[in-house]
């Protein structure tokens, strides 16, 4: 389970951290864009009113500020296009909530105090837009804030020193849209972090129902259905490549014994014991099934010739007759293997139909005494 620190929110595993930021990016992107659109409207008509409250010696300069805070939301609108942006997000759209509060301190230190009823709800609002709609993160919007609220009671507390009913009353509103905003900002981003890892374990469910049901419960190995998808890509390969592959069809002799005298336990711990060996004997590029009770089946691609094949058939065949821990010498076990080389010039190339040929030329092997390999025409 993937824990959360309180206060940050961030994951303590940094895997699924980057994960969590890797999935939030495209969203970012339009919401960034979104919000900022909204802020520049909105902080162009907060200027509608400035001729309300502003001397008009002041608009000028009231506007050159609005002008220059609006900088820095417009040149992170562009970057949210760039590549960039994918890396570092967090940032730019923390400045841009902090970009349009001090821009509102800027007018205020500027303007008597008799303005500041009308600039001060604009804090208020530059808390709850960095908070709640930018799309930065609770822990970043909340430095913004903190800094803005300790950068006005240094500035107008204790450098221009505000009447003290304005000062409190400011900050009783300022701090309540903290706490409001605040709140908000961690719980939607609480839920979006709770709904990603839900989204993951829903994922991971579904790759495990997946694996299970292409898998055998008992070894692990690709069952029928994932070898007819590994043969049907690699009759595509040989199309492409020109390339020769080899499905090899394994019964095991003497293991029907095994089973009668044990015990099926004991059978089933054999059966894993020769899976174990087959997947230790192949390349991770080949695939080895097993069909149903001591039938395997591998398909090796690439195999280049016939001597080849019946190379790896016989060192099959020594693999398994090697002793199996527990099992009496009387029991040994043994193998007939049939061959199957494909794609087959003037005949059916499938995988049902490599599956039958390997099959018939198995059944060949084991007619021949068994303890052997048979070469399908």
């Amino acid at each position: 389970m993937n824990r959360m620190h309180s206060i940050t929110l961030s994951f303590h595993d940094p895997v699924t951290e980057c994960a969590f930021a890797r999935q939030l990016v495209p969203r970012l992107r339009l919401q960034g864009r979104a919000a900022i659109v909204v802020g520049v409207i909105i902080y162009f008509l907060y200027g509608t009113l400035d001729h309300l409250f502003v001397p008009p010696e002041q608009l000028g300069m009231v506007w050159g500020i609005r002008m220059l805070a609006l900088t820095v939301p417009l040149v992170v609108i562009g970057l949210t296009f760039s590549r960039w942006f994918e890396r570092a997000n967090q940032f730019p759209l923390a400045l841009v909530g902090l970009s349009s509060a001090l821009g509102l301190i800027l007018m205020l230190w500027h303007l008597p105090v008799e303005s500041s009823g009308y600039y001060y709800p604009g804090l208020m609002l530059a808390t709850f837009y960095t908070y709640n709609l930018l799309g930065a993160r609770f822990i970043h919007a909340l430095g913004v804030n903190v800094f803005v609220l300790l950068l006005y009671n240094i500035l107008f507390g204790y450098v221009r020193a505000y009447p003290e009913p304005i000062l409190l009353s400011e900050n009783f509103f300022m701090i309540s849209a903290n706490l409001i905003g605040g709140a908000a900002g961690y719980l939607v981003e609480y839920q979006r972090r709770q709904l990603f890892l839900r989204e993951q374990q829903l994922d991971e469910e579904r790759r495990q129902h997946l694996e299970r049901s292409l898998h055998d419960r008992l070894t692990g190995l690709p069952n029928r259905d994932l070898l007819d998808d590994r043969i049907k890509q690699a009759l595509a390969l040989a199309r492409r490549d020109a390339e020769r592959h080899a499905g090899f069809f394994l019964d095991l002799d003497g293991f029907k014994s095994v089973n009668d005298q044990l015990g099926h336990e004991v059978g089933d711990i054999v059966l894993r014991e020769i899976a174990r060996r087959l997947i230790a004997a192949t390349r991770e590029t080949d695939t080895i099934s097993r069909l149903g009770g001591d039938e395997f089946f591998l398909l090796v691609q690439d195999i280049g010739s016939c001597d080849a094949a019946a190379h790896l058939a016989a060192k099959l065949i020594d693999l398994i007759e090697q002793p199996v821990a527990g099992l009496p010498s009387s029991l040994a076990l043994s193998a007939s293997i049939g061959i199957c080389l494909f794609p087959r010039s003037g005949l059916e190339n499938s995988a049902e139909a490599i599956i039958r040929w390997a099959d018939q030329a198995m059944y060949r092997a084991k007619a021949g005494g068994k303890r052997g390999y048979f070469l399908a025409d």
